[in-house]
């Protein structure tokens, strides 16, 4: 949720307001009342479950199960495995080149992987994936879908869509602060590290080997560069001497949401990409009440001639110069594969079998609240992304915030929690472990911390469990080999999906969706 904005290292506050005072005096105080042995009435029932519970066909894939044969051959030249923003990509340009022969088969019943969506009787609300980073004027793809989109127009962005103020918040040593990076209760030390931090970012910058999409820096890594993927951020951290705690769990935060993983995990080479890739002028970002969910619904729009859904693919075998493409109900008989799923599934599907893939993927949670109305605020207005400080959770996002006008009484909160501490297998297991209750229980006790009357505005919660949502860039990941060999489009089996290059970004997706799709039209004579 936290954009990957450059830090600025701002400056210490010169006084003390009267709101810093009084947060001060009642630091604490929002306790859940159940711990200070206070009594209170009965909330209301909270109803929901669990949604998009996939997992069973997943292991089926795993474990090679057998699956009925087709019944029929359809025969097309280009078979696109995969829903996600990559797979649409790759349609997208495909339609764009005026190239009609192909389907895209898409494992659930809606196209959309990460940028997946839900309504209900408030708004539209996201799954996953809720923001676009504003494209700076090197992002051609990203400036040219969001133009097709209207989105942009001459040069200028539709201010409906730029997120309104206020954006973010952070609660900190008792009361809301604007903005998710610290400042409340910091020294002067402190505020020197958050700007000898944002001097390195912009040196590393100015290298030019850190960019979006991370393939645009390839031309300008160097030796020094490359070694940060040897060792985590966390070290990197400690060799730069950074150890003022509010930087250390902000750098932390950050990586566990765009990682899903803890900064003592994650590569240095992917922590400083996440502050140094993105011009520090940079506005934004994009969002809507569905999230990304907006982008997905319209290409899917333009493209559902060419969607088939709720198509399983579990075997992709050669056939001479050809593929076989097994799905449960037809056999698709292709010229080209473009291969969009997440990379783990490559080894369970395809013949011959390609090697482990080398990144591992982290366990998240996202869970939609219908709230009847609005917790009590004492001292702070709510923002679209609303994050509290020192939480194993990622907080959550308002999907009512882009409404013009009032907000209304009812809405939907977001809230996101990347499953990172520990070893991502045996956060599965505790992600997959725990029922419906027991993660009920687990969110509104993270969320009484900041709303202590939460229980009696929620009437509605309703989970989603992914167990591999996101690739989690460890040390060695962003130069391994074979993340690099299959990056490389060859042959007319081409891979595509934001996995490759270890970064889950909708402009990493996108631009390996549309590489595919170029390197399959020049092999089908389009090109």
């Amino acid at each position: 949720m936290a954009r990957d904005y450059p830090l600025t290292g701002g400056e210490p506050p010169l006084q003390l307001t009267r709101r810093d005072f009084t947060a001060g005096l009642v630091s604490g105080s929002f306790a859940a009342p159940a711990l200070l042995g206070m009594t209170r009435k009965a909330p209301q029932r909270i109803e929901g479950g669990f949604v998009f519970e996939d997992q069973e066909r997943g292991h089926k894939l795993r474990d090679h199960a057998q699956f009925p044969a087709p019944q029929r051959t359809v025969k097309v030249p280009v078979v696109i495995v995969g829903g996600g923003i990559a797979g649409l990509s790759a349609a997208w340009w495909l339609q764009k080149r005026s190239f009609k022969d192909f389907v895209l088969l898409e494992l659930a019943d809606r196209a959309g992987g990460n940028a997946r969506w839900g309504e209900n009787g408030v708004t539209a609300f996201p799954w996953a994936a809720h923001y676009l980073p504003v494209p700076g004027k090197r992002a051609t793809l990203v400036r040219e879908l969001c133009t097709e989109l209207g989105l942009l127009k001459d040069g200028v962005w539709d201010e409906r869509w730029l997120c309104h103020s206020q954006q973010e918040r952070l609660f900190i040593n008792g009361h809301w602060q604007e903005g998710i990076e610290p400042q409340s209760g910091m020294a002067r030390e402190d505020f020197d590290q958050f700007r000898h931090f944002a001097e390195r970012m912009k040196a590393m910058r100015e290298t030019g080997a850190f960019r979006v999409p991370s393939e645009d820096g390839a031309a300008h890594q160097t030796t020094g560069t490359r070694d940060l993927d040897n060792i985590t951020f966390g070290e990197w951290m400690r060799r730069e001497g950074l150890y003022s705690p509010y930087l250390r769990w902000y750098l932390d935060y950050c990586t566990r949401d765009d990682y899903g993983a803890a900064a003592g995990r994650v590569s240095a080479w992917a922590g400083v990409h996440y502050f140094a890739s993105r011009e520090p002028d940079e506005k934004g970002p994009l969002t809507w009440p569905e999230g990304n969910g907006w982008i997905a619904r319209r290409l899917i729009g333009r493209l559902s001639a060419h969607i088939q859904t709720g198509s399983m693919v579990h075997h992709i075998r050669p056939n001479g110069h050809r593929w076989q493409v097994y799905t449960e109900g037809v056999l698709y008989d292709a010229e080209a594969v473009i291969f969009a799923a997440p990379m783990l599934l490559a080894s369970w599907m395809i013949e011959p079998q390609p090697p482990a893939w080398p990144v591992p993927y982290a366990p998240w949670l996202v869970a939609n609240l219908t709230l009847e109305h609005w917790p009590k605020e004492d001292d702070s207005e709510p923002a679209w992304d609303n994050v509290v400080y020192d939480s194993p959770t990622l907080g959550y996002v308002v999907a009512t915030h882009q409404n013009l006008g009032r907000q209304p009484n009812r809405t939907v909160w977001t809230f996101y929690w990347a499953l990172a501490g520990g070893a991502p297998a045996d956060m599965r297991r505790v992600l997959l472990g725990g029922d419906w209750n027991y993660w009920r229980e687990r969110i509104l006790a993270d969320l009484e911390r900041v709303h202590p009357d939460i229980r009696d505005c929620v009437s509605r919660i309703d989970i989603n469990r992914i167990g591999h949502a996101m690739p989690s860039p460890v040390p060695g990941s962003m130069f391994h080999p074979e993340r690099i060999r299959r990056a490389t489009p060859q042959g007319t089996l081409v891979y595509a999906h934001s996995d490759l290059s270890a970064l889950p970004l909708f402009e990493e997706a996108q631009h390996r969706g549309v590489t595919a799709a170029q390197h399959v039209l020049r092999l089908v004579g389009r090109g």
